[in-house]
């Protein structure tokens, strides 16, 4: 019952766009001969046609005997349209909103003069106001739908390395000038380009680093999903250890299992990919790293989010961890760094992923925004409050939307100073 009424609210959603786009579509190409007119009204109702089935049968009819990624490009290809066309309808709209009160305008002024004059736009104009508001909102849904498939031929696997000195005001002598690295959100089931994932390894590897954290969901649902990369990612090692938690997405919370213990046998195996790889994922504990006598903690909890699964529990992390004078969270969900860390912990800084940035935005210079930041108040890059401080990975991987635009997958590579 709900997903029936999840469709049909989505298909009247996508009626009422087009319906609107078309009313505009239909303006410039009434100069055009019936026949023209005929083929392009065919070819606009073409798309939605088939993007209304696509949604039903990939979705609801077929859901279960297609494969993730078939459902993903689907998806995507959905997305990239009705997302284009939503920007388009906002320009058709301000549009319409604008010519309206120019005829309230007029009209109001019309109604004080004494002969009922309505000043009129200048004759001598090559194109009407309305008219170049519906070429604008046109070409720039299209060139939306542009800049969407190119960030899925070129922006899912441009591999970015962030560099970004962390400073910390107990960090032991022996372990200032240590080179960390962050990875986050591999969704290895999402791939597409196993040469170019296996890119991204290689820059990894070149930075040679001393360490190196991994903050969740390396699958979308499913250990199996980890198979055809398993070799690539074991390929990450580090002198001092790579040490990895689980995301909310590595609990398979997301899809249905024939049985409860099918699910726990999948977290099984996932937990037993991660010893294979040798990295130490870290369960709700903590390792002590020693370096000439000087020590480091490393805490990992289990996925806790704010609004998602909270299986971690911060304070088993913590047991036995008074001696540590810097301590380092792994956290997959940076929602919990709020509610958790921050002021109630001597935690001196905190490792999350999760929100991807939505894989959509702009990042010039010191300027960044995402639809991440209407729902989360961290979202990505490094935040502090006080002495406390957390790092938001933007991702390795993606999930949904198989590309990436203005928010690119990211390598992280820290230097610990001490501050």
């Amino acid at each position: 019952m709900q997903r029936t009424v999840l469709l049909t609210l989505f298909l009247i959603l996508f009626l009422v766009i087009d319906w609107y786009i078309f009313s505009g579509v239909k303006q410039l190409i009434k100069p055009l001969s019936q026949n023209s007119q005929r083929i392009i009204t065919i070819l606009y109702w073409a798309i939605p046609i088939i993007s209304i089935l696509m949604v039903i049968l990939g979705f609801f009819v077929y859901a279960e005997r297609l494969t993730f990624q078939t459902r993903t490009f689907l998806a995507s290809f959905v997305l990239i349209i009705y997302l284009s066309k939503i920007f388009a309808a906002v320009i058709l709209l301000i549009g319409d909103i604008t010519l309206l009160f120019r005829k309230a305008y007029a009209w109001i002024q019309s109604s004080f003069t004494n002969n009922g004059d309505v000043i009129k736009d200048s004759s001598e104009q090559t194109i009407s106001r309305s008219e170049f508001i519906t070429k604008t909102a046109l070409a720039v849904g299209g060139a939306h739908i542009g800049v969407m498939t190119w960030g899925i031929i070129s922006g899912a696997h441009d591999y970015r390395i962030k560099r970004v000195p962390l400073k910390l005001t107990n960090l032991p002598q022996q372990f200032h000038g240590l080179k960390l690295i962050q990875i986050s959100d591999i969704h290895s089931g999402s791939f597409f380009n196993k040469t170019a994932v296996e890119g991204g390894v290689d820059m990894i590897l070149n930075e040679k680093p001393d360490m190196v954290f991994f903050t969740g969901d390396i699958v979308n649902n499913k250990a199996e999903e980890l198979n055809d990369y398993f070799d690539i990612f074991k390929r990450i090692q580090a002198p001092l250890g790579v040490y990895s938690t689980l995301g909310n997405h590595d609990y398979g919370d997301y899809v249905q299992w024939t049985s409860e213990e099918a699910k726990i046998q999948n977290i099984k195996d996932l937990m037993e990919a991660h010893r294979l790889m040798n990295w130490n994922l870290l369960m709700d504990e903590h390792k002590e790293i020693k370096v000439d006598g000087d020590s480091l903690g490393i805490l990992g909890i289990q996925n806790w989010g704010h609004g998602f699964a909270q299986y971690g529990n911060l304070e088993k992390a913590l047991l036995n961890t008074d001696q540590l004078s810097t301590k380092l969270l792994l956290s997959h969900d940076p929602t919990h760094w709020r509610h958790q860390v921050l002021d109630k912990t001597n935690i001196d800084a905190s490792f999350a992923g999760h929100t991807h940035g939505m894989q959509y935005g702009v990042e010039i210079g010191g300027f960044k925004w995402s639809p991440a930041g209407f729902r989360y108040k961290e979202w990505a890059g490094l935040y502090k409050e006080n002495e406390q401080q957390l790092y938001i990975n933007r991702g390795y991987g993606y999930l949904g939307y198989p590309g990436r635009v203005g928010i690119l997958p990211e390598i992280t590579v820290f230097e610990l100073t001490k501050a």
